[in-house]
């Protein structure tokens, strides 16, 4: 008969066996291997070279565009004349700067820009239609958006400010960029008129139907003081038309 070494004699306590160290509680390389590095430096050789190169043109578009909103808010200085164009393209529209905010009478009303339009039938009647009220549309297709347009947000507000800002209070234009303000406040009223479509014929309208004339308006009501105030604030709305535009 054979006798097993190993095996504990009669009547004996067995021994108990230590467990196999765990490799993970020292390091990738086991106990006696070298200790883990933490973030980016315990990262493969390829792939601390692409997350460094990815931190650095972070690092640079960053510094690009700090420098760039800089210069355009700065006063007006020989950098800033010389890469006008450069510092222009990048920061409008979704860069832009201005410190209405901080005012001393910040904008305390509300200001809708509202369309008609004047139809020409397929009888040959002319029809002037009720008018729509465009930043309402706007303020609807952004509300409880996660992502809302850019265009919706601003496109209508600043070409009536670009309208308003190159016009006097009678709508005569008071510089060079008063036929520019009116072309471009022209075409996004027929292009909200027929939906974007290339023709002027109304969206919704009967067929042969053609928009020939359009108006645009304002209405601004001062906002009114809050109910603790005793400020008196005059809450009615004001219009101001603008003439009819031929399409």
């Amino acid at each position: 008969m054979f006798s097993n070494e190993h095996e504990p004699a009669e009547g004996a306590l067995p021994t108990a066996v230590p467990a196999p160290p765990d490799p993970a509680d020292d390091g990738p390389g086991g106990p006696d291997g070298p200790p883990r590095v933490p973030g980016i430096s315990g990262l493969p050789t390829p792939y601390r070279v692409v997350a460094a190169l990815g931190l650095a043109a972070v690092g640079v578009a960053a510094c690009l565009h700090l420098a760039l909103v800089f210069l355009h808010v700065a006063p007006s200085n020989t950098v800033s004349k010389q890469h006008a164009d450069l510092v222009d393209g990048w920061v409008y529209p979704e860069f832009e700067q201005n410190w209405k905010l901080f005012a001393p009478n910040p904008l305390q009303q509300n200001i809708s820009v509202q369309v008609r339009a004047e139809v020409r039938t397929s009888s040959g009647e002319v029809v002037a239609g009720g008018w729509r009220d465009l930043s309402a549309e706007d303020g609807e297709a952004i509300r409880h958006s996660l992502l809302p347009s850019h265009t919706e947000q601003n496109e209508l507000r600043r070409a009536w400010d670009f309208f308003t800002g190159s016009h006097d209070e009678n709508n005569r234009p008071n510089g060079d960029r008063g036929a520019l303000s009116e072309e471009y406040l022209r075409r996004i009223a027929v292009h909200r008129l027929t939906e974007g479509g290339r023709d002027a014929v109304p969206a919704g309208g009967r067929d042969g139907d053609r928009i020939v004339r359009v108006q645009l308006r304002s209405a601004t009501t001062a906002v009114a003081a809050p109910s603790w105030s005793t400020e008196k604030t005059d809450t009615q709305t004001y219009y101001r038309e603008l003439p009819w535009w031929t399409v």
